[in-house]
């Protein structure tokens, strides 16, 4: 067994925050599936939304949030969040975060942060380093983390399940324990024990054929805390990125929204702009409306994709603002300069999740979730551009806080090892890697950006037919990350189709052919599971 004070799984910007701020006051393990700096916030280009221009205002920035959220979010909480943002992004900078810098001056000559702008927002206020912001704050934060004696990363270990009370047959509250955790290199499963046990996992962006997510966004840290008996809620609310990279030979690369920012236009592949008549804002409307506006667009031309056209701003412009974008896609043989890039939707952002305090804290006791795999009430049914690294910072401080302030006593219950039982080495390892492909095509293709609930049904029924299946070789062969990994993407595409039968209207990122007006007695509801509800 290994004994820490805090255990975070996951190494992105919440769970790293959170380890600097708890780190003086007791031993911290972070576990992370693959190495430290591989996270959804390792590949963030955008950057962080927060007021920081005399210009702006938190009251611009709440009515902005909200009217992206379609009624659904907790404007106590928008209205926290937006406010203690910049105190966070005042840390980040003291940690070494380099932000980047317009050419205009203040009165004394310094030099000021040059802020974007993105879909849905009224005013500048996008704080970014180029394109690569994501990069750069892993870079700040690792390198505060290396010089923290009481911070041990354990990098290729897979967390299980978390470790309750109630699954080991105590009664009383139920109080997390801490988490049953694969090592890859071994193959062994240990345990790890703490009072405070943090889920910092991300999203679940691999649920779907077609995302902007790096291979590790499986939705770990939801499917953990539904198996342990905690809330989840608004599962049906993914956000879809209107703008992910169309070629053959391209991973999943995501074109910023930053670039729309900047005058990118949406067009057809004849050259039409076609947003002019979708909104007002046209290509800078917020992700919902963008997305299925493409999604249209591509349906009635029958193209595979649409363009996005920035060659009317000065090529000097172009590659100084985006150079990773005009990189990569100069590999690609597409010179964003002088033509426009083939984009296409894909599954980005999880705006539901564990249901949580603004503090972190779950309906399981030592038990906190912060970042995108948690559900605050922000993000409501659709996402405000740039508004989720904000979150991850202020709710992650604000647990440590909380935390600190109430520490967790050590627990005396004891925990059995891990039993593997008559568990025996897989055979055919086909099973797990068509099951993936199954569960993300028929995600892709019935539970995507517009929804029917015939749809709903039958991805319902056949995920139901899959997870008995996987559920056999779970038990009968030993663990290995792909099928771990699997097991949690058909438990996230369950609770994902479960929350979209629940909601009988078109809100958000939620459309439904069947429901496609908004429905008054769902405003302000959330769409809530829990095991065996």
């Amino acid at each position: 067994m290994k004994q820490f004070d805090y255990i975070i799984l996951g190494s992105w910007i919440a769970g790293l925050t959170f380890a600097l701020q708890v780190a003086p006051r007791g031993r911290v393990a972070i576990v992370t599936k693959k190495d430290r700096a591989e996270s959804n916030t390792n590949y963030a280009q955008g950057g962080i939304a927060s007021v920081t221009s005399k210009e702006d205002s938190f009251e611009s920035h709440v009515s902005d949030t909200l009217t992206a959220g379609a009624g659904l979010c907790n404007e106590a909480v928008v209205r926290t969040i937006v406010t203690e943002g910049p105190a966070r992004i005042a840390e980040l900078i003291a940690l070494g975060m380099k932000f980047s810098e317009s050419e205009v001056r203040d009165q004394r000559g310094d030099k000021q942060l040059d802020l974007g702008r993105e879909g849905g927002h009224s005013e500048r206020r996008i704080l970014h380093a180029k394109d690569v912001t994501g990069r750069e704050i892993e870079r700040a934060l690792l390198n505060a983390i290396s010089q923290q004696p009481n911070i041990q990363i354990f990098e290729n270990h897979l967390a299980i399940d978390l470790i309750t009370s109630q699954k080991l047959g105590y009664v009383g509250e139920n109080s997390c324990l801490g988490a049953y955790v694969f090592d890859k290199k071994s193959g062994q499963v240990e345990i790890f024990s703490a009072p405070v046990t943090i889920l910092a996992t991300g999203g679940c962006g691999k649920v779907y054929l077609y995302t902007t997510n790096p291979d590790i966004a499986t939705g770990d840290g939801v499917a953990m805390a539904y198996r342990a008996g905690a809330s989840i809620a608004n599962m049906e609310f993914v956000q879809f990125h209107p703008t992910c990279l169309y070629h053959p030979k391209a991973k999943s690369f995501l074109i910023s929204e930053a670039v729309r920012g900047e005058g990118g236009i949406l067009k057809s592949l004849a050259g039409r702009e076609f947003m002019d008549s979708v909104h007002p804002l046209k290509s800078l409307a917020p992700r919902d409306i963008v997305a299925r506006a493409i999604d249209s667009e591509m349906k009635k031309s029958g193209a595979d994709c649409v363009h996005l056209d920035i060659t009317h701003k000065p090529a000097k412009f172009i590659i100084e603002r985006f150079p990773n974008i005009y990189e990569t896609c100069l590999r690609y043989g597409i010179d964003i300069t002088k033509e426009p890039i083939p984009v296409v939707p894909a599954a980005h952002y999880q705006c539901g999740g564990v249901v949580t305090t603004m503090d972190g804290e779950t309906d399981i006791a030592g038990l906190y979730a912060v970042g995108e795999v948690a559900c605050t009430g922000l993000h409501g049914a659709n996402r405000l551009a740039s508004n989720s690294l904000l979150e991850a910072m202020v709710c992650a401080h604000r647990a440590a806080v909380k935390i600190l302030t109430a520490p967790h006593l050590k627990s005396d219950l004891n925990i059995p090892p891990w039993q593997s039982g008559h568990a025996t080495n897989a055979d055919e390892l086909v099973v797990v890697s068509h099951n993936w492909d199954e569960i993300r095509r028929l995600m892709w293709d019935y539970v995507g950006i517009v929804r029917t609930n015939k749809r709903l049904q039958r991805a319902q029924s056949r995920l139901a037919n899959l997870q008995q299946e996987i559920q056999e070789y779970y038990w009968d062969f030993n663990v290995t990350a792909d099928l771990l990994e699997l097991r949690n993407i058909a438990t996230v595409a369950e609770l994902i189709v479960r929350c979209a039968l629940l909601r009988p209207e078109s809100r958000g990122l939620n459309y439904n052919l069947d429901f496609p007006e908004l429905n008054p007695e769902w405003a302000q509801r959330d769409s809530v599971v829990r095991r065996g509800n």
